[in-house]
């Protein structure tokens, strides 16, 4: 069915009540989250993009129902949104590069501005950097290809990506350090004026200039950055006496770190790059539960639980998120699992919460921009309308709507060794067969209160093949098991307001080296399911006309092996995934049903 959007916000309003939604009752077959998914993945909210109209009307819906709940304002507050501001774009407003007052280039083919950019002019010499690599001591490989270059007050041109022809071992070295903003960093710490990132002749998307995705920093990175098109690099490297780009890069990709970068003399570049930011406001929205029996002791500090979810979604997809295959471009994506049902648990558990004995104050908090990059709560983290350091403990709820064969993963089990006692004591009369993860390094909102030192939980049923598209409708969800979620975050919830002590945090070490990753080059087509224990890459589905499925992988796989790389977890997927070349076949084995089989894939580019 082809959606249609409303194209005036008062339409909807008129037609659906002064909230934009009316208040839901109880589903006719006794499921208390489905009405509140139906609600908020209703077409009419157009995708709950972070600062629309649809978002705006979300959370009018999740205000009325903290009203219905008997919440009041945070401490101190006297509302229950909480602004905060956003860029919701970013656009090329006519960035020109000068050789001469003969040659220039300022169209995007040829040259494009990178979109965590400064506004500004820089003139200055060219200097050639490789690959723009800087490899921490730490991680035993010395390479920095800044290492016989002096780049203080020029214009560095530096290659995308990272060595074509390394071994794998040194490849999953240098993709976390290849991503553009931290080459951008290297550059601007050297004193580089900026930044020019060549897509090269031996590399995927070879010659193209690199779109201009979206970025949510409010402010630049404090260097000018473009990138620029085949055409450009070889019209600078006609300077370069006996090289050429593709000869250059061959040299490089050995991955040898002596392999040295060079002025290019006799040029002269002026870089003027305008990028125009559009910000915007979004709104968290947040209630307050106070104690309901006699207060814990305010000597530990600790006065408050909160359970949270995000509550925005993708809109129609154009922000560069989306897995909608070409039939389904432009559609609204309703995001009924990612994230209503998390919306639905936390109202629900706050429900549960009013009526039960309650030593420590309970907040229940929507997040907006998370799909944006974890905005909403990163802000609430930063801004604190309440203390982060009274916080006990933080429950997120994140798709929460798909579980399969009574599974259940609980993440970030790590950050506290309390945990794991308060989850088996709860999960008995729930009966959930749950996964304990201990990892809280996840792309969820959990990741803001655990970088704030607090004891976090998330809540998660899966991915799915609907992750990310229209598809992700309200009639897939299941309702009964949405609700046992509910009830076992109410569980845990209450048991933690209920503590004498409050609990501990533990710093779990991040597995992810730091450095800035690259986006991940390479696509196959793979959803991972993280809800089973298993040894290897259990799949919960793959992407329709991808690699991964025209090789012949399906749901219920579980990949032990991939390029010659030995799988184990997600991790040891995502390190082999950045080491491949794109359109070169590879082998991969897995197992299905207790048998072992082996095809061969053919990584394709990600633009």
């Amino acid at each position: 069915m082809v959606r249609r959007l409303f194209a005036q916000v008062f339409l909807t309003i008129a037609v659906l009540g002064p909230y934009g939604l009316a208040r839901p009752a109880v589903a006719q077959d006794g499921w208390r989250t489905q009405p509140h998914v139906e609600a908020l993945a209703a077409d009419a909210l157009e995708g709950r993009l972070t600062g629309s109209d649809g978002a705006r009307v979300a959370a009018d819906y999740i205000v009325e129902q903290l009203r219905a709940l008997g919440a009041t304002f945070l401490p101190g507050r006297s509302d229950f949104r909480l602004p905060f501001e956003f860029t919701a774009g970013v656009n090329d407003a006519g960035t020109l590069l000068t050789l001469d007052a003969a040659t220039g280039w300022n169209v995007s083919d040829n040259v494009q501005a990178l979109s965590f950019s400064d506004s500004a002019v820089a003139e200055g010499e060219v200097v050639f950097a490789g690959y723009g690599l800087v490899v921490p001591d730490s991680q035993d490989f010395g390479y920095d290809s800044y290492a016989t270059l002096d780049v203080t007050d020029k214009i560095v041109v530096v290659l995308r990506y990272f060595p074509e022809d390394v071994d794998q071992d040194l490849r999953n070295v240098l993709a976390r350090y290849s991503g553009l903003r931290y080459k951008a960093m290297a550059a601007r710490q050297r004193g580089a004026k900026a930044l020019l990132v060549l897509t090269g002749p031996r590399s995927p998307n070879a010659g193209l200039t690199i779109p201009m995705t979206f970025d949510t920093a409010i402010s630049g990175s404090g260097i000018v950055g473009a990138s620029i098109s085949g055409a450009v690099g070889d019209a600078l490297f006609e300077y370069v006496p006996d090289r050429s780009v593709e000869a250059t890069q061959a040299e490089l990709d050995t991955g040898n770190p002596h392999v040295a970068g060079f002025q290019i003399d006799g040029v002269r570049l002026t870089l003027d790059v305008k990028v125009t930011r559009e910000s915007r406001s979004g709104f968290n929205v947040a209630g307050y539960l106070p104690p309901s029996a006699t207060p814990v002791s305010s000597t530990d500090g600790k006065s408050y639980v909160m359970l949270g979810a995000h509550y925005d979604h993708l809109g129609l997809g154009l922000q560069g998120n989306s897995l909608a295959r070409n039939s389904e471009r432009g559609e609204i994506h309703n995001g009924a699992d990612d994230n209503a049902s998390g919306v639905a648990a936390v109202i629900e558990a706050g429900r549960a919460l009013t009526a039960a004995d309650r030593r420590r104050g309970v907040i229940l908090a929507f997040w907006s921009g998370e799909e944006l990059g974890l905005l909403g709560s990163a802000n609430f983290v930063e801004t604190e309308p309440v203390p982060t350091g009274q916080i006990s403990a933080y429950l997120n709820f994140d798709m929460v709507g798909r579980a399969r064969d009574n599974r259940l993963a609980l993440q970030a089990v790590g950050s506290s060794s309390a945990w794991h006692g308060l989850i088996e004591r709860a999960n008995v009369p729930v009966g959930f067969d749950v996964q304990i993860q201990l990892d809280p390094y996840l792309p969820t909102d959990v990741m803001s209160f655990n970088g704030a030192g607090i004891p976090s939980l998330n809540f998660f049923t899966g991915s799915h093949t609907d992750y990310h598209r229209p598809s992700d409708d309200a009639s897939a969800v299941n309702y009964e098991d949405l609700d046992r979620v509910a009830r076992l975050g109410t569980i845990i919830a209450r048991n933690v307001a209920n503590r004498d002590t409050p609990l501990d945090f533990v710093r779990v070490e991040q597995i992810e080296p730091q450095g800035q990753r690259a986006s991940v080059r390479a696509f196959t087509g793979t959803i991972p399911d993280y809800t089973a224990e298993v040894e290897g890459l259990l799949l919960g589905g793959v992407i329709e006309g991808g690699p991964a499925a025209k090789a012949g992988l399906q749901e219920g796989d579980v990949i032990i092996e991939f390029a010659g790389q030995s799988i184990t977890n997600i991790y040891d997927y995502t390190y082999a995934l950045d080491a491949v070349k794109v359109d070169e076949l590879i082998t991969v084995i897995f197992m299905r049903a207790g048998d072992r089989h082996e095809v061969t894939m053919t990584p394709t580019a990600r633009p």
